[in-house]
């Protein structure tokens, strides 16, 4: 099981690299299943693992000219105050037995792998599809979208350890109007500043196994080297579907799991 979460590893940066996004949504459930994590705790390891592997495809973006900084800051503000405010305020607040359903006993744990897959199951819908890019010029540049946006997506990523990359482009192609290679460069400029500010604010309160977290990261670190490789070589529409049938298979895994 150990071998397989570190390939699950590659696959988390080679999805950053590739299309800025998704690789997120498959650490927790790597963390879990195949690490044998606590699901509060795979939350947190999330954070730190998709924020390092994001941070080195931002800067390697930045130094191309594919970072949207004006547009990094606008997301950055809002999403990561609300990633600290619920990190700190909400998750702690959810108590560990919820209650029960139908005979079957809710738990913290149980409740955050299944609200993951509910997630996991309406991003691959959207990746499968596919993206729309005509939007009204008005929209696209709408300042107050992008601060709605922003602190929906740091809830996302407060709550569920997810870097919100696969919400993420489609607000930064709609409402910023910024290509897609743009759009990948700035969306991983913000995965990185909200899952890194997110983990800093519970590494003093919680055990952290070290060797293994950086052990992960160093793993996805080279599979986003290779996706932005690939990425140079396969098209993006192709990768976006491909994955997200991947997503979907993961997230119907999840909810059978937990629920049966």
């Amino acid at each position: 099981m150990i071998i397989a979460g570190y390939i699950a590893a590659v696959l988390v940066g080679l999805s950053l690299g590739l299309i800025g996004g998704g690789g997120s949504i498959l650490t927790v459930p790597l963390l879990v299943y195949l690490f044998g994590i606590e699901p509060v705790v795979a939350t947190s390891y999330s954070l730190f693992i998709v924020g390092i592997a994001a941070l080195v495809g931002a800067a390697r973006n930045y130094r191309q000219g594919q970072v949207d900084t004006r547009t990094t800051l606008i997301f950055g503000i809002t999403s990561v105050i609300t990633v600290i405010l619920t990190r700190r305020l909400v998750v702690p607040a959810i108590p560990r037995h919820i209650g029960s359903i139908g005979g079957i006993e809710v738990t913290n744990s149980m409740l955050t792998m299944i609200l993951f897959a509910v997630l996991m199951l309406f991003a691959s819908i959207s990746m499968i599809r596919g993206r729309k890019v005509e939007k009204d010029e008005a929209e696209r540049r709408s300042e107050f979208m992008l601060f709605l946006y922003g602190t929906g997506i740091g809830f996302v990523t407060g709550f569920l350890g997810a870097g919100g990359g696969f919400l993420l482009i489609p607000a930064l192609v709609f409402f910023a109007g910024l290509d897609m290679k743009r759009a990948i460069g700035t969306s991983l400029s913000i995965i990185a500043m909200n899952s890194l500010i997110g983990f800093a604010s519970d590494v003093w309160f919680m055990p952290i196994d070290w060797a293994l977290l950086l052990s992960i990261s160093a793993v996805a670190v080279a599979g986003i080297f290779g996706g932005m490789a690939l990425g140079k070589k396969i098209p993006g529409k192709n990768l976006q579907k491909g994955f997200g049938w991947f997503v979907l298979i993961t997230g119907i895994y999840i909810l059978i799991k937990e629920l049966l």
